[in-house]
């Protein structure tokens, strides 16, 4: 059954867009450094059969929470970021992507370990190898207790508060169960969105939305997931074990999949018009979507939204951000979004 959402309009939505610029969200997750060495490949090693990569040019960009951020930002939202890195390899080149990006932030330095690094080798447009150095270890109780300080400083101001799980150790028991303790104290309707990992399912009880790839739904939902029936019985499935109050199953080429209840799945197909790179791509989704309940767009509206924005970020190389002028000019040339309703689906 397919329809059109409620009250939907891309004219509307690009009201609402020009008003982000007054929004905040409030960002808690794994800090990263992307880095990218980019070049040529026209000879293979003689001292083994790969290729030698010319790198002919470099960048380094805060990822991970921080590329949430940075997209809210990018969109004309006010980000504020709460997370941790290592002191160790790379902080220093961390710490000026950072700045370069010119979010607020309020980060703990963690002594002994590795700024959590991506490296990814690319030629001709072609990612040729990536090399992580990390650190993973779960935050001890001291410095989950000084996290816990910063995000209760920020929590009363903030009506939408996004989990970005990398599991690279900043998301842990603790940290989640003071954070809801502080949504259930001040009693202030805070909407808690999670970009999960499988292996913390259990960490995020109730929260408002989680937004797993179809990967992560299937290892949640430890079920297979080789077409829509499987996929709409792991969601349904997936979203019962967490309890959450809505799922958003992120579906790559075929757009994404969202689950209110057992009879409302609605199916948004993807807007790309060229998947050239998904790094990166839930964090754009998750940051649009945040940004946009935050300033007052229904949930529905505010997935149509992120999935214009994903039908753009992948188009691009790397973690790469969108733009409110970007997102706008998507609204008035891609065709509306045709909803279908997949509940009865299942078997």
């Amino acid at each position: 059954m397919k329809f059109t959402a409620k009250k939907f309009s891309p004219n509307a939505l690009i009201d609402q867009l020009l008003g982000f610029n007054d929004v905040s969200v409030l960002i808690i997750g794994d800090i990263v450094l992307d880095e990218y060495y980019i070049g040529d490949a026209q000879r293979i090693s003689p001292e083994a059969p790969v290729p030698v990569v010319l790198v002919k040019d470099e960048k380094a960009l805060i990822g991970g929470a921080g590329n949430v951020a940075r997209n809210i930002q990018s969109l004309g939202g006010k980000p504020c970021l709460i997370g941790a890195y290592g002191d160790g390899h790379n902080s220093k080149k961390l710490q000026q992507a950072i700045l370069s990006a010119g979010l607020h932030t309020r980060l703990l330095t963690l002594p002994g370990r590795p700024a959590t690094t991506k490296s990814r080798i690319l030629a001709r447009g072609q990612q040729i190898l990536r090399i992580d150095h990390e650190d993973i270890a779960p935050l001890n109780v001291t410095e989950t207790d000084a996290l816990l300080g910063y995000i209760e400083e920020y929590w009363p101001h903030q009506s939408v508060v996004i989990i970005s799980d990398y599991n690279k150790g900043v998301i842990n028991k603790r940290l989640m169960d003071g954070i809801f303790h502080l949504k259930q104290y001040y009693k202030n309707h805070v909407r808690i969105l999670v970009d999960p990992k499988p292996e913390n399912l259990c960490l995020y009880p109730k929260a408002d939305l989680i937004t797993p790839n179809t990967k992560e739904t299937g290892e949640g939902a430890a079920l297979p997931i080789r077409n829509k029936e499987e996929l709409i019985r792991a969601g349904l499935f997936l979203r019962k074990k967490t309890h959450c109050q809505s799922l958003l199953t992120t579906l790559g080429a075929e757009g994404m999949a969202l689950f209110q209840s057992k009879n409302k799945i609605i199916h948004i197909p993807t807007l790309a018009k060229q998947v050239y790179d998904v790094t990166g791509a839930g964090d754009t989704v998750i940051g649009t979507i945040g940004l946009a309940l935050a300033a007052g767009i229904p949930l529905l509206e505010s997935c149509i939204l992120a999935n214009y924005a994903a039908g753009i970020v992948v188009g691009k190389s790397g973690s790469a951000t969108i733009t409110q002028h970007e997102l706008i000019k998507a609204l008035q040339t891609y065709r509306e979004p045709e909803l279908e309703n997949w509940s009865g689906c299942s078997s």
